[in-house]
């Protein structure tokens, strides 16, 4: 198997990802909370992912992926009791919703996608364990994980004593219950009468499982005690992953993840997503203004995963053409290599280095349209149908990797007044009048087509839809 090299936000360096058990790689990620839609934002993160998942199978290894769903916390609560429907026919909606938009995006289903509700008991059993150990203690119904009785608390985050007293719990522990210490987490939490239907039995009365619970159960009960790598956004780490550290080592005494894998956030024109902003796109968003999902899959690949990403309509637009540039390539390549079959990496072995080394997808891409430019610059003089196939088997195999497709020009027929507009404006630039070549092209522009002119002939093209 090739080498795969990876960030660890635990010892912040770059190192080998490996199997403990020589077979496959146990990789637990945090998946959804199924609520509403996901955004463009959250799926950047189940895009890098997907694309981890495929370089490690290319380099030669098997994976054991699970990616759970989060259908029980206080969003999901009170989504269903606005929605005013039972909490499982409510979270299962959103689910659909989220396996749509993910296949439309090129995600790989895991193998496996607990979702929380399915390990109660085992939630309940860890909760004892701790609370044997002298780790959790009950208050008023709800049982709490102590935080100074786990020494390394802050290890992955590298948070200083003072920062973890004082810094919140997290999203599932906003409720109001008495805790020891403010850094204390939730474990188990007690009935409350907004929570109507949703409870669970337990030593401790009614209740439900806190979030940071939930994760370790699941991925420990799927996965084993010490699992290989986990990952997630990267604002997760704190306080979600140092819990999930903290309620699983105590619980275990072992090891509970190897190599930590965190994707950092996505801006939208330099903006944080917001409702408010009114920049919190969807997929169907983007599909409403005529985008590919490949387009957004390559543009949420486009920087490299630990560093803020930009998203704006303009690279979509950029993505689109490289993609269009791409079609072109593997169509030529397809005609050049007759019946000839190719093997290997061709002129894309650099992008393939490149992912293999940290997932350094700007390099990738980079390298990958170099590669496409010399091949465009070869196809002048032409290539032999064995040197065809050679790189089109490389340039199947690197697409392949990235889960895109390229993007072939649909020949869609303009309707009669653009087709007008378009002779109109063709007889303008044959008068040399370019002023009025120029307000008809744009005029066509804005009712979303494009004009690609050619030797001695024109021709009308239907563009994505900006906002």
């Amino acid at each position: 198997m090739e080498e795969v090299r990876l960030f660890d936000t635990a010892s912040r360096s770059v190192k080998p990802l490996s199997a403990a058990d020589g077979k496959a790689l146990k990789f637990y990620a945090c998946g959804p909370t199924v609520y509403g839609p996901a955004h463009i934002g959250n799926f950047r993160t189940f895009v890098v992912q997907d694309l981890l998942v495929r370089v490690w199978q290319e380099a030669g290894g098997k994976v054991v992926h699970v990616r759970n769903l989060t259908d029980v916390d206080d969003k999901t609560i009170r989504g269903a009791r606005e929605a005013k429907q039972k909490l499982g026919d409510f979270t299962q909606g959103w689910t659909d919703r989220f396996w749509r938009d993910g296949q439309a995006l090129g995600l790989q289903k895991p193998s496996r996608e607990p979702r929380a509700t399915e390990f109660i008991p085992k939630q309940i059993s860890l909760v004892e364990k701790l609370l044997q150990g002298g780790h959790a203690y009950e208050a008023a119904g709800s049982v709490y994980f102590r935080v100074q009785s786990f020494a390394s608390y802050g290890k992955l985050s590298h948070l200083d004593e003072r920062e973890v007293r004082e810094g919140a719990s997290g999203r599932a522990d906003a409720d109001e219950y008495a805790r020891e210490q403010a850094a204390d987490f939730v474990l188990w939490k007690a009935y409350k009468q907004e929570d109507g239907e949703v409870f669970w039995e337990s030593p401790w009365g009614k209740g439900r499982p806190g979030w940071h619970l939930e994760c370790s159960a699941m991925a420990m009960e799927i996965l084993g005690e010490t699992i290989d790598l986990h990952g997630g956004g990267a604002d997760l780490i704190f306080p979600h992953h140092e819990n999930e550290i903290a309620q699983s080592e105590a619980a275990t005494g072992k090891a509970f993840v190897r190599h930590w894998f965190h994707v950092s956030h996505l801006l939208v024109d330099n903006r944080k997503m917001s409702k408010s902003l009114g920049n919190l796109y969807t997929l169907e968003d983007v599909a409403s203004r005529g985008w590919d999902a490949s387009d957004l899959r390559l543009v949420l690949l486009s920087g490299h995963y630990r560093q803020p990403l930009n998203f704006s309509w303009d690279t979509m637009s950029a993505v689109h053409h490289g993609r269009e540039r791409l079609g072109k390539l593997r169509s030529w390549l397809v005609e050049s290599s007759k019946e000839a079959k190719g093997v290997g990496w061709g002129s894309f072995q650099t992008s393939w280095d490149a992912l293999r080394e940290d997932l350094e997808t700007p390099r990738a891409l980079g390298a990958m349209y170099s590669a496409v430019g010399e091949l465009e610059q070869k196809r002048k003089a032409g290539l032999s149908s064995e040197a065809a196939a050679r790189e089109l088997a490389g340039l199947d195999r690197i697409l392949a990797v990235f889960g895109v497709e390229p993007a072939y020009e649909k020949n869609e027929e303009p309707p009669d007044e653009i087709r007008s507009l378009g002779e109109a404006r063709e007889a303008a630039r044959k008068a040399k009048d370019w002023k009025e070549s120029d307000r008809l092209r744009d005029e066509l522009a804005k009712s979303g087509w494009e004009v690609r002119d050619g030797a001695g002939s024109w021709r009308l093209v239907r563009k994505p839809i900006h906002p």
